[in-house]
């Protein structure tokens, strides 16, 4: 007599499904991340010779590193370059991706076609266009309308908040706002799916039973919306580091890049790249151990 088998538990089948689930982000790690990511760590100890057959790595120890921080001109200043632009973009990102995903949820005729039309610059901004836009005629007219035309050069806005007597460092991080706000758009696709669909998961219930209440749109929000939408800004806070770091078009990797093909040699791009490696996970680190005792799980 055969023995009846016994069904899985849930939690069996969850952790089951998590494992699953994580199965090709592991394979694709080791196979596409850990085994190139230690040849890079490997070359950066020593200097790359090409030979007619092959290559050597002649010992290096820790002067690419050195070199790269030390005695190169431009890395140390491109990388202060790329760490002030990002402070100074990720609160626009962020404010305009959650601005944008509120009113991409509320209710009006052709909202389909207007989220596809926020969801362009994720596709424009894949690696094989944006290679292909980098002559393109209209990006060079966007470029010449934010920084050369009188209203996006900031003259007609700086004279209006100046007359409104606001203070000199909110009225540059305006006018810079403003002229960043195509690359503010371009990067805010992803981020803006992402906190869509947290305000669609925020049960109709609780507004309603707020309302009852006597809550106000404002008490809502921040009552509300705000707090439960908490787990999705450090997630996109988190997303938005890691994809303005590692673009195409961003100087660093750029610099890096040129620096291994007619610069200083593989070995010292990739000692930076290692220091912006480092730098990068540092910088993660930071961010989530400052927001992540802030953020509210509904469970």
């Amino acid at each position: 007599m055969k023995r009846k088998r016994r069904p899985m538990s849930f939690s069996r089948r969850q952790k089951l499904a998590g494992f699953l689930f994580t199965v090709p982000f592991l394979v694709g790690f080791i196979f596409l991340f850990a085994v190139p990511f230690y040849q890079a760590v490997v070359i950066s100890f020593h200097e790359l010779v090409l030979t007619p057959q092959t290559f050597e790595l002649q010992p290096k120890g820790w002067e690419n590193y050195g070199y790269a921080l030390q005695v190169h001109p431009e890395f140390s200043k491109t990388f202060t370059e790329v760490l002030v632009k990002l402070a100074t973009e990720l609160p626009m990102i962020i404010g305009f991706s959650f601005f944008a995903a509120t009113i991409l949820n509320s209710d009006f005729r052709g909202r389909t076609f207007v989220r596809t039309l926020f969801f362009l610059p994720v596709i424009l901004g894949a690696g094989v266009v944006m290679k292909m836009e980098v002559q393109d005629y209209a990006q060079i007219m966007v470029k010449h309308l934010a920084e050369g035309a009188p209203f996006f050069g900031g003259a007609a806005v700086r004279s209006f908040f100046a007359a409104a007597r606001f203070p000199a460092g909110m009225v540059d991080y305006v006018i810079d706002a403003i002229q960043a706000l195509p690359t503010v758009i371009r990067a805010s696709g992803v981020q803006i799916l992402i906190f869509l669909a947290g305000l669609q998961s925020i049960p109709r219930e609780v507004y309603e039973a707020a309302s009852v209440e006597g809550a106000t749109g404002w008490e809502r929000f921040w009552l509300i919306t705000f707090p439960m939408m908490s787990p999705l800004i450090l997630v996109n806070l988190i997303y938005t580091v890691i994809d303005s770091f590692t673009a195409m078009n961003n100087e660093l990797v750029v610099l890096i890049r040129e620096t291994m093909l007619r610069g200083a040699g593989y070995g010292v791009s990739m000692a930076m790249a290692m220091i912006y490696f480092v730098a990068i996970g540092l910088i993660l680190l930071a961010v989530f151990g400052l927001l992540s005792r802030r953020v509210f799980y509904h469970v």
